[in-house]
């Protein structure tokens, strides 16, 4: 019986995935493709761009407010299609989602808040946030970790990028009860996704002049699933020999990120792992409100916050800090070619930062939202670097 059973199993999960793998394999790993992300088009001097806007759930809109009051202060020559998709407040449809995905692949690239999950199983496993980086293949999230000058923590001078295969992993959805009571969650890595969350990395790597990789795994135990992982990670190693390339089993990751992040640099890993790592790193600088992140597939780029929080204690209460959404749409404007609107931006939040002068609660300080924003929209006069 149990043995039929896993044949069954079996059976499913490859026909769950088989297509996808047929998809992935049928693309080259060519040394020359970029997979750091689409390319955007070169911007033209009276060019406007076309974004989708999906605020999410918690603080989500507050912070879209906060982008959209600082790019009309800045002149950003960016026009946001706005959807609101949300399970927690009855707002996530088929015909929603349908309307954003569509919105998505016409503009190619978003902003995007956290879309709540509810912890209740409501008859579907995948989440609306989890189809809709399926349906795009927004296989890579991209972390940036950096100190904020004049905002000091245990460690100062920090910049780190992890990396994390968003795709597969323990995040699959593939669970169900084998007998009552007992629970199986199935944990998918595949030799196509790891390589191409691999090469992706060591790209990365590569265009933005890093000098090592470091592959964060499990596979002293899950010998078969983070073992494949590793190994495919060391076969694109080879390929990158001007890179460093280091492995660390993940428990003790954590523990050398508290103790000593320094030695890191470019980090990539397994769904779950980036998942915890993730927010692990965003402590170390300040917090979830000063983290900016995004997703990449080979067509789209969706921007959003690092750690990803709804933060649905704050809503209307203007205390969320907007730094790293912030933050996270000068990378868009950066990624959108509109190099002097991206430093603009980023120069006005940092220097607000440096000041010292307006900070919200999450930095110790006593601002709201609004004042941040305000002072932000003060030094887009400024010009010069923070």
């Amino acid at each position: 019986m149990a043995a039929v059973f896993r044949r069954s199993l079996g059976a499913v999960v490859k026909d769950l995935y088989s297509l996808q793998w047929q998809q992935l394999a049928s693309r080259p790993l060519s040394l020359s493709a970029n997979v750091c992300g689409p390319e955007a088009a070169p911007a033209r001097a009276d060019a406007t761009f076309k974004v989708t806007m999906v605020p999410g759930d918690g603080v989500g809109p507050e912070l879209m407010t906060a982008v959209k009051e600082v790019f009309k202060a800045g002149d950003v020559p960016v026009e946001f299609e706005e959807f609101h998709l949300s399970e927690v407040q009855n707002m996530a449809t088929e015909e929603k989602l349908d309307e954003v995905l569509n919105s998505m692949k016409t503009n190619r690239v978003a902003m995007k808040g956290k879309i709540h999950t509810p912890m209740e199983f409501k008859g579907e496993l995948a989440s609306f946030e989890m189809r809709l980086r399926r349906k795009l293949d927004l296989f890579a999230n991209v972390v940036h970790v950096n100190s904020l000058p004049g905002y000091s923590t245990r460690h100062n001078n920090l910049d780190l990028v992890i990396i994390r295969e968003q795709t597969e992993g323990e995040y699959s959805s593939l669970e169900h009860e084998s007998v009552t009571g007992v629970i199986e969650c199935l944990k998918i890595i595949t030799r196509v996704k790891s390589r191409r969350i691999a090469k992706f990395a060591f790209d990365y790597a590569t265009k933005k002049g890093r000098n090592k990789v470091t592959a964060v795994h499990k596979a002293n135990i899950m010998k078969l699933g983070d073992g494949l992982f590793l190994q495919s990670c060391a076969e694109i190693a080879q390929l990158y020999p001007k890179i460093k390339y280091e492995t660390i089993i993940i428990d003790n990751c954590c523990m050398q990120l508290v103790q000593n992040p320094y030695q890191f640099d470019v980090l990539v890993m397994p769904n779950l792992y980036g998942n915890i790592i993730d927010n692990l790193a965003a402590g170390l600088v300040g917090g979830a409100g000063v983290v900016p992140g995004e997703s990449y597939s080979a067509e789209y780029a969706v921007f959003e916050t690092g750690a990803r929080h709804p933060f649905a204690q704050a809503v209307g209460r203007n205390i969320a800090n907007p730094t790293a959404m912030l933050l996270s749409a000068a990378n868009m404007l950066r990624h959108l070619s509109l190099e002097y609107h991206s430093q603009m931006v980023s120069d006005a939040v940092k220097r607000v930062i440096k000041q010292g002068k307006v900070r919200t609660r999450d930095l110790g300080g006593y601002s709201t939202t609004g004042d941040f924003v305000r002072a932000v929209v003060e030094n887009l006069r400024h010009r010069s670097v923070y």
